[in-house]
């Protein structure tokens, strides 16, 4: 719904102004009177507010093209970015000296880069329906399912889960030392278990440096886990 509420404004917009190229776009203000609107907008002057956005949305466009150019809806962007002009424009203070146009170029890539991380944010989210384990007769489980049945069912599925992180952590941030000595003293993959000393003695190395290893590769796991 979001997604096409953004669409529809930035079509809406571009064709009451007219200003689907950057040549279409109003020129920005003169300084001085730049300056006069930003006072007179402080005052409650609506119009003069209207005019600083209008005439500063080409900083808008240049900066979705410059950046974003292969973004799949850049007219959603612009809006987006519009937002972030609208921000600038009524949180800028003109006597501090600074140029409008460097401030509003930083609101504008935020209120864009703030649509990015929310948009990645949905993406990321689970639906309830999705499979995430098979029961004993191979017909899949959803997470809709584990809420709703026993809790020894969901315990189990909850510990297949993190068996799986666990390995694949196991794989990827343990040393070669380290995921050595873990395979062997739990017995991972067709491993079987062994003891510290049976460990030492299979590498040639002593017992403590393997307990060492091993609580080391243990607290790395534990920290990936948590």
């Amino acid at each position: 719904m979001l997604a096409l509420l953004i669409s529809l404004l930035a079509r809406v917009t571009h064709l009451i102004l007219g200003i689907n190229t950057p040549q279409k776009y109003p020129p920005p203000l003169p300084a001085d009177e730049e300056y006069r609107c930003f006072l007179a907008a402080r005052d409650g002057d609506e119009d003069a507010r209207q005019r600083l956005i209008l005439h500063n949305l080409r900083l808008v466009s240049h900066i979705v093209r410059k950046y974003y150019s292969t973004a799949k809806n850049p007219e959603d962007l612009v809006s987006i970015g519009t937002v972030g002009l609208v921000k600038a424009v009524d949180s800028f203070r003109v006597e501090n000296g600074a140029k409008f146009a460097t401030y509003a170029a930083k609101c504008i890539q935020n209120e864009i880069l703030m649509f990015f991380r929310a948009q990645k944010k949905l993406t990321s989210e689970v639906s309830l329906n999705e499979t995430i384990d098979v029961d004993r007769d191979g017909n899949p489980l959803t997470y809709i399912d584990v809420i709703s049945c026993e809790d020894d069912i969901a315990d189990e599925i909850d510990r297949k889960i993190m068996t799986t992180k666990m390995l694949g952590f196991v794989n990827t941030l343990l040393t070669a030392r380290e995921r050595q000595i873990v395979i062997l003293r739990y017995g991972l993959g067709d491993t079987e278990p062994h003891a510290q000393r049976e460990v030492a003695a299979m590498l040639g190395i002593s017992r403590s440096y393997v307990s060492r290893i091993e609580k080391g590769a243990l607290e790395k796991l534990r920290r990936a886990l948590e």
